[in-house]
């Protein structure tokens, strides 16, 4: 039999990116009869996926290919909607996917087609895999908990004939089956209750049970209950196969200069002393809570780095030009023996120095599995998407995190702003030594370790999916 190959569609944005060549790469070293063809769709816009390409070209992976897929169409997406163009954009490439995987397809080949690993955002390409006959995997990059929303809803809409819009801005509490506690429908992402998101990830929900399996970049151990959930769960869903802790922990990222200067500055601290602030490639606020941060970061007393950057989704590496404008007068001076702010930040080369003791974090589950494996704490300061549900997840079912906040919008119109005092005793508590939480964070780290390890949970988990790639 022709060894297995196997067509990759990531969503277009850096950390889903990423986080699916990691995917290809256990796969293919794991089982020498796996290739992996990796499908690009670009945004009008860069997403950072360009850099990280040229980085791929650079150090290429064996048995893995790389094809970039103009759209079928040329459809203008930036005058849309964020939820219309995304499903607007994937379905502009579908006539040229389906063409580049037949090509894929002919007698001379090398290899068989043996199916499709999906991004969820690409999860309506599964109607390609089905008109081919191929299997289709979706690769969660969020985590199991998220995934049992996205279904939980899709269920609620479909089986009880439930308008899921009657819990947008409202304070009812939902009975989860994937969750130990009640979800607040405040930290349910807006994506999934107004009505043009609503419409797209209700399809997610739909196609998702149309899959072979569902790929979850997680670990039993971290989110126990919902996995373990997920799998008895197997009447209504496909098999999931939790494989995480999957991350790329030798980037150290675009700027090496800044990076240099960053661990200097971070060699000279006491252990565990620092509190790190950083928000994601997108993460930013307004001018009044950036001076209620600064001021308690000031107050706090504790060593801090806050990586502060400008709105806009072309600004993912700039700096402001002038950061007085935007902080208390005279913080910088102030603090200009205990505190560093820098523009982009190396996020998993910090959280691995010795002397960073805490995290305040948007909450994305890329970050929350790199704090988990370098054992920092974090405290919840979620943004967008679906950070709400990631930080109701680490605070409350996981007790893992302090929270700053919860609910936090950035895109809302209402946002509060969080005084300085609230946010200075979070900070506090997220250092203290000997905590619950920080021994939590450091029994969950040891474990996040085993569980990729060889026997580990997601080590057996994975090569349960290669065998089924294999067999199919």
């Amino acid at each position: 039999m022709k060894n297995a190959e196997l067509i990759f569609v990531p969503a277009p944005v850096r950390g889903h990116l990423i986080s699916m060549v990691e995917l290809a790469k256990l796969l293919i070293n794991r089982n020498e009869s796996i290739s992996v063809t990796i499908l690009i769709m670009k945004f009008p816009y860069d997403a950072g996926v360009s850099s990280y390409m040229d980085s791929l070209s650079n150090d290429p992976i064996p048995r893995c290919s790389i094809l970039e897929i103009p759209p079928s169409n040329s459809e203008s997406y930036k005058s849309q909607s964020y939820h219309t163009m995304i499903s607007t954009f994937i379905a502009g490439h579908f006539t040229n996917v389906k063409n580049e995987v037949i090509a894929m397809t002919q007698p001379d080949r090398s290899t068989r087609l043996a199916g499709f690993v999906l991004d969820i955002f690409c999860v309506s390409m599964v109607d390609i895999a089905k008109e081919l006959n191929v299997p289709a995997y979706v690769y969660l990059t969020s985590g199991a908990s998220y995934l049992g929303i996205l279904l939980h809803l899709q269920a609620m809409t479909d089986y009880q004939n439930k308008d899921i819009s009657e819990y947008q801005d409202s304070d009812a509490q939902l009975s989860v089956p994937y969750y130990k506690n009640l979800v607040p429908a405040n930290v349910l992402p807006a994506i999934c209750l107004d009505e043009k998101g609503s419409e797209v990830t209700l399809s997610w929900g739909r196609k998702l049970r149309e899959t072979k399996g569902i790929i979850v970049n997680t670990f039993v151990e971290l989110e126990t209950y919902a996995v373990q959930s997920l799998v008895v769960d197997t009447t209504e869903i496909p098999l999931v196969y939790a494989v995480g802790p999957n991350l790329n922990l030798t980037s150290v990222g675009q700027d090496i200069d800044e990076a240099a200067d960053v661990f200097t500055w971070l060699d000279e601290k006491p252990l565990s002393s620092v509190v790190f602030l950083c928000f994601g490639s997108y993460g930013s606020f307004l001018e009044d809570q950036v001076k209620e941060i600064a001021l308690a970061l000031e107050h706090s007393g504790h060593p801090f780095l806050w990586s502060l950057r400008p709105s806009g989704i072309d600004s993912n590496l700039n700096k402001y030009a002038n950061l007085d404008d935007m902080l208390p007068p005279g913080f910088l001076e102030r603090t200009s023996g205990t505190g560093k702010i820098i523009g982009w930040a190396p996020q998993v080369a910090v959280l691995s120095h010795r002397a960073v003791g805490g995290f305040v974090s948007h909450c994305g589950w890329n970050s929350i599995l790199e704090s988990v494996w370098f054992g920092v704490p974090v405290a919840t300061w979620p943004l967008y998407a679906e950070q709400q549900l990631n930080a109701f997840e680490m605070v409350n079912e996981l007790e893992m995190a302090v929270d700053i906040s919860i609910d936090y919008d950035t895109f809302s119109k209402n946002t509060v702003i969080i005084e300085a005092k609230i946010i200075e005793s979070k900070i506090r508590e997220l250092m203290k030594d000997g905590s619950d939480i920080r021994n939590r964070v450091t029994e969950i780290q040891r474990k996040s370790r085993a569980a990729i390890a060889e026997t580990g949970s997601s080590y057996n988990n994975l090569g349960r999916l290669i065998e089924d790639i294999i067999a199919a």
